[in-house]
């Protein structure tokens, strides 16, 4: 009984050793593919060619080029609303339903800054290539905000546009408080103009360097009824009309697009199903002029004749420009239709002469939608072809798929007038339902391996091919940057291997944290042809050293894989119960199947191979087990390890056993030829029956049934083989002696349980010194781990094999388990890893089983526990854990340092190709302004001598100040529009009115007594006040009137006649002062024009008398 002292002494000093309080799980996870379930909004950087997916519950994901993808987790689980990128900035701008602004570095995949609005949020939109975005509220205020990258914050500018404000200088008046509902930028007028949407249907386009309006629609013009517009928009649809005076003028906006590249049409949805087509190539500045009512400012598009018609939930636009000419392109529509009807995604393509009066519609085509819609993207190509400007159409629908369309394929359906088009799904890099994945497994490869180096060899060779759509279309994605590695001495060091119900297999590199696809096994033999060849994958194990891969699958049949390239050819072996077949075949290049083993007609339930990789278990559902030999490719032994019960095996382990307990045991049973120590087959069935097997003869050294409830289910079977000597268990035996039975009890194990504490109960039996002839260098006894639903229990493994199913520790567990594996990195002590049915993770210690620490799928990956997960998760030695839920696989690091995972993660963003990119803008602007350098008036002569008619560029961008910096956009947003100008001096402001309230005159200074400095002086003086006078335009600047908004903000006085009046007499003494400086001085300049007259001709006279040599 001395052993079984220092065991308890052993958990008791480790109990105290790992004696804190509970801390979190410190959980990364590495790898992450696969769309979420909860996708619900879409987002694309056109210049990082990166895709940001956001969820219902926190998550966003973005995806790249070269299977780089990311997950981003909210500490909150908030749906998000809003989703955009800072283009080619390295940050996502996120807004939840919650109205919490958040920004995302994309370089260190963290939440760096939350600003919570203080209102319902409900338009949004990013400033292009700038840090700016617009903000839009329930109570009808555009605000702006800017990210500041130094100090990592939003700041909120001063630029803010109430919405009564807005109305008034646009001379009209709204009845209520109408909350925004859209805003979009104007293309081609550098951010300035941004078109406003309020729900009921107002329509605004503010100048935001005027600061004011400059056209209105959807409100004076919708109240005119009776309207005429031309009688059809169409020629081949009859239910598209263009009447808009049955548009009701009170009807709710839900979404609205540029319909053009230069921003003079809008394509606006609205609540009742009608779609409005508004031109904004014509406009007016001056408050009280109302817009000129004509049909010809609006048209409607109707996809459905009914009443009853679905909102249009989506407009997006996709310009066909043909010799840079905007007139015409894609309108992609969902909703519109009729209630009831089939929902579809439709795709209307216009084309237009002049103005919107003249739209036409070409064709429409309905894509069909796999499952319900949720949010639609079109990818701009790269470069923008000259024939069509969008590389593919994804269109995201419920649950987390998403549909690719080829842009080029979009364009032939236009042309050629079909009405159908055929949808490509997403490729994922790791597919997890088409084909659905039944069992994966994740491997440590041996360092230094040449197999390694093969492997790498040929991955490197697949991985140059470009991936490409239906029509050729290069696929679009191709973002972020792949960690640094040296590809000469790359080793392939972890696989990733995923078994499917097709019976084929994948094998991918998961050596760093990009998956890269190396092999596809096809499930078929090679020669023969037999009855469930393509049955699915049930279990799978890899031998590292001698780089075997065994298969088995639901008929039956272990397939045998060499993963090694065999340049000589190979032959397949076909072993059947009563047949072994050898076929010589050439199979090329690549790896294949060499063997396959259908001995019986149960499917695989476990496959284990020896620490050499020269035999291999495998379990059956039947309860048999058998041992193939793959030096010779031929069977063993089966074995029935149930004793006729035909109970599943679940679980099966080759563990080395110290010969003296083998020998003590049931020394009869054992083989003459085994050495010591040995490895014996360790089997665990259904019903919880082990069994002990001689791994060279299949004879079963012991068998016993360890169930500790009645009731109790096993779930998995763990062998910890020990590490202390035998020395340290001799050395103070006496210590450990208290409170231990001297034999065993007759009690059985839930017996004993009831009369423990309801949270632990120990028992201990084990080997006595005094019968172990071993060394202090022999190990001791291993220790069996027992994982039941309920319950954990630990076992010595002798006392297994001795018959003994008393358990010496058990902990009851409040929760079920459904999923176990042991952790051991380097040399530490291994640890106990627990998923629960709730999704909680638990880490145990080893061997006293307390909790180290706890999380949840929740709080990690989002992720709920589903049945069946448990079949497709794995583990290996360097602390990761790769688990698969629905279309998502994501690999979690339990590991304590997670500094190595940060340094081997690809990067998000590419500062190289953002830093290229804006020395090209930079570039391009420098070459604007060169060319824009000669004088207006000579390029006015000269467009007149050209001729022509005016497009629609000139009209809508005429008198657009052009401002190609951040820092210049800045400073239109630092003052608010309805105040006072900023002292801040902008680029290309234009002149305000002549006032003479703004002339400043200064009384000239003495003049002095030469007649040349008093010239100069002069010359100077009047160069200064010519400055003031004109406020410092050139020649040729036109002055700018003044609007009635700017006086009024200058001169009101909050209604207090008395300030008013005084400030009125101040002003006209002030005036007349002015005036009579003004006279004074104009007198001075004739008394001095006069005098330089004179003198001018006393010079003259002078000149005349001396000749011209003696000048």
């Amino acid at each position: 009984m001395d052993a079984m002292r220092f065991i308890k002494k052993v958990l008791k000093q480790h109990t105290e050793e790992n004696e804190h309080t509970l801390s979190g799980l410190a959980a990364q996870v590495t790898i992450h593919y696969g769309i979420p379930y909860t996708a619900s909004i879409l987002a694309f950087d056109p210049i990082q060619r990166l895709l940001a997916i956001g969820t219902l519950d926190g998550r966003i994901k973005v995806i790249g080029g070269d299977n780089i993808e990311g997950l981003l987790i909210c500490p909150k689980k908030v749906p998000y609303k809003y989703l955009e990128f800072l283009h080619n900035q390295g940050f996502l701008v996120t807004i939840t339903n919650e109205n919490e602004v958040q920004v995302w570095n994309l370089e260190l995949r963290q939440l760096v800054h939350c600003f919570q609005w203080e209102a319902n949020v409900t338009a949004f939109s990013v400033i292009y290539g700038t840090y700016l975005m617009y903000i839009g509220d329930e109570n009808g205020l555009l605000s702006v905000l800017k990210y500041d990258e130094e100090n990592g914050e939003l700041l909120k500018l001063p630029y803010q546009l109430p919405a009564n404000a807005v109305a008034e200088a646009a001379g009209i008046s709204i009845p209520d408080i109408q909350s925004i509902v859209g805003i979009l930028p104007q293309p081609g007028t550098s951010s300035t103009r941004v078109l406003v949407a309020y729900e009921k249907g107002l329509l605004i386009l503010w100048d935001i360097h005027k600061g004011q309006a400059v056209t209105t629609r959807g409100h004076t013009n919708l109240q005119l009824k009776g309207a005429e517009g031309p009688d059809s928009l169409s020629e081949t649809s009859d239910q598209l009309q263009s009447n808009a005076a049955n548009h009701d003028g009170d009807n709710e906006i839900c979404c609205l697009c540029w319909v053009s590249t230069n921003g003079s049409i809008a394509a606006v949805g609205y609540m009742n199903g009608d779609i409005l087509l508004w031109d904004f190539s014509y406009s007016f500045s001056v408050k009280g002029q109302q817009p000129q009512i004509s049909s010809s400012n609006v048209i409607k598009l109707q996809l459905a004749s009914g009443d009853r018609r679905l909102p249009v939930i989506v407009l997006h636009w996709s310009a066909n420009c043909k010799g840079n000419i905007d007139k015409g392109g894609q309108l992609f529509i969902y909703g519109g239709d009729e209630i009831g009807s089939e929902e579809v995604l439709a795709v209307l393509t216009l084309e237009w002469s002049s103005g919107v009066e003249t739209v036409k519609c070409i064709s429409r085509v309905d894509l069909n939608l796999n499952g319900s819609f949720a949010d639609m993207i079109l990818i701009p190509d790269v470069g923008a072809s000259d024939k069509n400007s969008t590389a593919a159409l994804f269109v995201l629908t419920n649950p987390g798929q998403i549909n690719v369309y080829d842009g080029a394929v979009l364009s032939v359906l236009k042309s050629e007038g079909n009405h159908s088009a055929q949808a490509e799904n997403f490729p994922l890099v790791v597919p997890t339902i088409d084909p659905c994945m039944t069992v994966a497994k994740l491997c440590l490869l041996s360092k230094g391996s040449s197999a390694s180096k093969v492997l790498f060899k040929k991955f490197y060779a697949r991985t140059t091919r470009s991936s490409t759509l239906s029509a050729g279309t290069k696929w679009p994605l191709t973002g972020g940057v792949p960690p640094e590695m040296s590809y000469e001495d790359y080793e392939v060091a972890k696989l990733f291997i995923a078994g499917y119900q097709d019976g084929s297999l994948r094998i991918w590199d998961a050596t760093y944290p990009i998956l890269g696809l190396m092999f596809v096994l096809e499930g078929k033999l090679p020669v023969i042809q037999v009855d469930g060849a393509f049955a699915a994958v049930s279990a799978v194990a890899l031998c590292s050293l001698s780089m075997t891969l065994a298969v088995g699958d639901e008929r039956g049949l272990v397939r045998i894989y060499k993963l090694q390239e065999n340049t000589n050819g190979s032959s397949f072996q076909f072993v059947t119960e009563t047949n072994h077949e050898v076929h010589i075949i050439h199979h090329g290049q690549g790896f294949h199947c060499i063997a396959a083993f259908s001995i019986l007609n149960s499917p695989v339930r476990d496959i284990h191979f020896t620490n050499s990789g020269s035999h291999i278990a495998v379990g059956f559902e039947s309860g048999q087990v058998l041992m193939l030999d793959m030096t010779s490719l031929s069977v063993l032994f089966r074995t029935d390890c149930t004793s006729g019960t035909n109970s599943a095996v679940i679980s099966a382990s080759m563990p080395s056993i110290s010969q003296c307990i083998l020998q003590v045991s049931s020394p009869e049973q054992l083989s003459p030829c085994i050495t010591n120590p040995t490895e014996v087959v360790l089997t665990l069935t259904k019903d919880s029956q082990i069994a002990i097997m001689d791994s060279r003869t299949g004879a079963i050294i012991g068998s016993r049934t360890v169930q500790p409830k009645k009731e109790s289910v096993v779930i998995s079977m763990h062998v910890i083989e020990g590490s202390v000597s035998a020395s340290k268990a001799v050395a103070e035996p006496e210590k450990c002696s208290q409170n231990l039975p001297d034999e065993p009890s007759s009690q059985s194990g839930p017996e004993r349980s009831n009369n423990r504490e309801p949270r632990e109960t120990k028992e201990l039996q084990g080997c006595r010194p005094e019968d172990a002839p071993y060394s202090c260098e022999t190990l001791i006894d291993p220790l069996l781990v027992l994982c039941f639903a309920d319950s954990l229990c630990l076992y010595p493994l002798k006392s297994v094999i001795e018959g003994n199913s008393n358990f010496f520790h058990k902990v009851n567990l409040a929760q079920r388990i459904c999923w176990s594996t042991i952790l051991k990195v380097d040399a530490k002590a291994p640890e106990l890893i627990l998923l629960f049915e709730t999704g909680t993770i638990e880490i145990r210690c080893l061997p006293g089983l307390e909790i180290k620490a706890e999380s949840s799928l929740m709080s990690i990956l989002r992720w709920s526990f589903k049945t069946n997960m448990d079949k497709t998760m794995s583990s290996s030695d360097d602390g990761l854990i790769a688990l698969v839920n629905g279309c998502e696989v994501a690999f979690i690091s339990f590991l304590d340092d997670q500094s190595r995972f940060a340094e081997l993660m690809p990067c998000l963003h590419d500062k190289v190709l953002a830093s290229a990119t804006a020395a090209a803008l930079n570039h391009s602007i420098d070459l604007k302004k060169t060319q824009m350098t000669s004088p207006g008036i000579f390029g006015g002569i000269i467009r007149g001598l050209k001729g022509g008619r005016t497009d629609i560029n000139d009209i809508v961008n005429d008198g657009i100040p052009s401002y190609s910096s951040t820092k210049q956009l800045e400073q239109l947003f630092s003052r608010f529009p309805f105040s006072d100008q900023s002292t801040t001096i902008i680029r290309n402001e234009e002149v305000g009115e002549l006032s003479i309230d703004d002339i400043e005159i200064d009384d000239p200074l003495p003049a002095p007594s030469t007649s040349t400095t008093v010239t100069k002086s002069k010359n100077k003086d009047e160069e200064k006040e010519r400055e003031k006078l004109f406020q410092g335009s050139t020649n040729d600047s036109k002055p700018r009137m003044r609007t009635p908004q700017e006086i009024l903000t200058q001169y009101r006085f909050a209604g207090d006649a008395s300030a008013a009046a005084a400030h009125a007499r101040e002003k006209l003494v002030q005036r007349q002062e002015k005036l009579e400086r003004i006279s004074r001085h104009t007198e001075e300049l004739q008394n001095n024009a006069e005098s330089f007259a004179a003198m001018a001709n006393e010079l003259v006279k002078t000149m005349e008398n001396k000749k011209w040599w003696k000048i």
